[in-house]
This record gives C-alpha cells, sequence and structure tokens, in this order.
C-alpha cells in the first residue's frame, strides 16, 4: 500500500484532499465502530499551523475544539464535562463517568506502564528539556501506553506521541497517530495539538514552526460519507491563518484564569466569567465559552451582545453561524438538520 503525503497550508486544504483521496482509492475495513474507507502511511504537514480552524459551514467546529482543548489542559478525564462540549460522542465512552483514553491525566499526570510514577507532568516536562537542552530529541509526550491493550475498554487513545523538535528558534511538533478518523477526528485533533504547539513554543520563547501529522490508518466512516461529500461540494477558502498569534511571554497565568472561567460557565455557577485585565487573545476565548452557553439558553440577544465584545473579528463568523441556525431552529422556523452536535 502506497504511503500518502499531503503538504497544505491550512487545516480545510488538507481536509479536502485527504477526503478526496479516501473517496477516491480507500479500502473498505469494519473495525467495532462502523465500517470504513481507509488509506494508511499517511503524513499530513501543515505550514501554517494558526490555520487550525475551518472555515466552512459545515466543518466549522471552533466551541467543540476549544471545549476539547480545556479537557487536556484541566487534567480531567471526566466525560461529563468532555460531553458538555462534543455530545454522545464521549458519552458513550464513558467508563465509571470517566474516559479511559482521555489526555488530560496522560498529559499533566502521567504515571508510567506500571503506575509506579506519582505522577509526572508532560507538558512541563518537555517544557523544561526544551529550555535546557535546544536541539534535544527528547522533547517527546507519549498519549498510548502498552497497557491500554491488557483489558478491554470503550476508548484507548489514538496518539501515541508528539514530538516537539526545536530548530532555528522554531517549534516544529510531530505528532504520531495509530488512527484517526477525518471527518471528526482530524479538526479537533489539528485545532487542540496546534495549540499545545503554540503554548510550548511561547514557554520557551520560540516561533511557531511547521506541523506534521503522521497516521496508520487514516479513515472515514460510511456513515460520515454524506456530510464528507457536503464539505467537498461547500468549497473551501484558501485563507491566512484564522487565529492571530497567541501572546508571547509565559501563557499558563491566562490558561489558568481560562480554565476557571471555562468551570463556572460549564457548570452554572457564572454565565459571565470577569476578563478583566485579560490580554484580548484570551479574554475572546472566555467570549467563545459564554456564546457557547448561551447558545445552549438559546439566548439569542446574549450572544449577539458578547460578539459585540469580540477583539479579533474572525471569531464573529463563528458567532453568527450559531445565530442563524439557532433562528432557523426556531418554532417559528424549524430545522430540519438534525445530524451536527454544534451549531
Amino acid at each position: 500500500m502506497a504511503t500518502s503525503y499531503f503538504l497544505e497550508n491550512t487545516l480545510d486544504d488538507v481536509m479536502h484532499v485527504v477526503i478526496e483521496e479516501i473517496l477516491s482509492r480507500g479500502e473498505t475495513i469494519y473495525p467495532t465502530k462502523g465500517d470504513a474507507l481507509e488509506i494508511t502511511g499517511v503524513l499530513l504537514e501543515i505550514s501554517d499551523p494558526r490555520a487550525r480552524l475551518s472555515r466552512t459551514e459545515t466543518r466549522g467546529r471552533i466551541f467543540s475544539g476549544l471545549g476539547e482543548l480545556l479537557w487536556y489542559l484541566s487534567g480531567s478525564n471526566e466525560v461529563d464535562f468532555v460531553a458538555y462540549y462534543v455530545g454522545k460522542k464521549y458519552a458513550e465512552l464513558a467508563e465509571d463517568g470517566k474516559v479511559f483514553g482521555g489526555y488530560g491525566p496522560r498529559l499533566l499526570s502521567w504515571k508510567g506502564a506500571d503506575q509506579s510514577w506519582k505522577g509526572v507532568n508532560q507538558i512541563s516536562n518537555v517544557t523544561k528539556i526544551l529550555k535546557t537542552k535546544r536541539d534535544s530529541r527528547n522533547a517527546v509526550i507519549q498519549l498510548f501506553d502498552s497497557t491500554d491493550l491488557a483489558a478491554k475498554h470503550k476508548d484507548v487513545p489514538c496518539t501515541c506521541t508528539l514530538q516537539f523538535m526545536l530548530r532555528d528558534g522554531k517549534l516544529h511538533l510531530f505528532t504520531n497517530m495509530r488512527s484517526n478518523d477525518v471527518h471528526l477526528g482530524l479538526p479537533h485533533d489539528v485545532f487542540c495539538f496546534t495549540m499545545l504547539q503554540e503554548i510550548i513554543a511561547n514557554s520557551v520563547g520560540a516561533d511557531m514552526g511547521f506541523y506534521k501529522h503522521a497516521v496508520g490508518s487514516m479513515h472515514l466512516y460510511v456513515k460520515d460519507k454524506g456530510p464528507a461529500k457536503r464539505f467537498l461540494r461547500e468549497g473551501f477558502q484558501r485563507t491566512a491563518a484564522v487565529m492571530q498569534p497567541m501572546p508571547k511571554g509565559d501563557p499558563w497565568p491566562e490558561i489558568a484564569r481560562v480554565l476557571a472561567a471555562e468551570a463556572a460557565i460549564r457548570t452554572g455557577s457564572s454565565t459571565a466569567a470577569s476578563t478583566t485585565g485579560m490580554d484580548p487573545y484570551w479574554a475572546d476565548l472566555v467570549r467563545l465559552l459564554e456564546v457557547f452557553a448561551a447558545k445552549k439558553r438559546k439566548d439569542i440577544p446574549g450572544i449577539k451582545a458578547i460578539g459585540a465584545n469580540m477583539s479579533n473579528q474572525v471569531y464573529v463568523r463563528f458567532i453568527d453561524r450559531v445565530i442563524r441556525k439557532l433562528a432557523a431552529a426556531s418554532p417559528i422556523n424549524p430545522s430540519d438538520d438534525k445530524t451536527e452536535q454544534e451549531v
């Protein structure tokens, strides 16, 4: 079987060519989660990792991608946390209220294959390595472990490793995955991992480099062929980066504030978290969380008010989409679109 290499500038570009490739030459496989079309030995490269958000109507998933990222950075694998953002996708994977393969504990409190460690913060560890020896090849985060296969679980990590490499003042990221769903999984993975790339780049005082994403099995579930073809028909925009550069300097104090705001908004203890003194970059992410909560309440006036305060006008496109879909789904004008988890 041929190895496929796709070099593109944006997430939309790379999704477009990979879906076309799978539809044209993918072979049918029959895994547990349903029949799928598969190509193997795939390497994707996104030359502008900040172009991490789809600009299309069908795959622009900024709210669920942000929610999943914050789930990771919180260190949680609680299913209720992530299900708030992505719906039944993770709720069906719960084991005693947790997702066994959840990345949060593996990122922030890794205990090793034999569970003998007290808990290693892998993000902190690779950051220290890169600060100490900038040419290091050891800045690797491990997410999949051999013991994950020792017993049957509803979910084990699809991501094996994340290798961060600092060269010529730029931080590059090499992601290695055993399996990847191009329609649902790839957009979230690219968003979360390139955000982590930028967080670590700022932590070590480096610029963003390229992003490479290697996959053993790149697939499209047969049940998702219709939505994938709609994505292709919609077309895509070869645009500059959607997200602005993250503010220079240590990002972790602001991340802590975003995580606190997220918990307050998600649990209902606050509908409008304080962004006083926050850099506009991070304050906008809090506002997106507020928009998502207002969407759940079907509060169109509230969404409009939040949108009016956004610093980065690129996000307004996503907010306007929420308003349009809520209006279309109102009792006066019911929507027949039942396939999407997120508006």
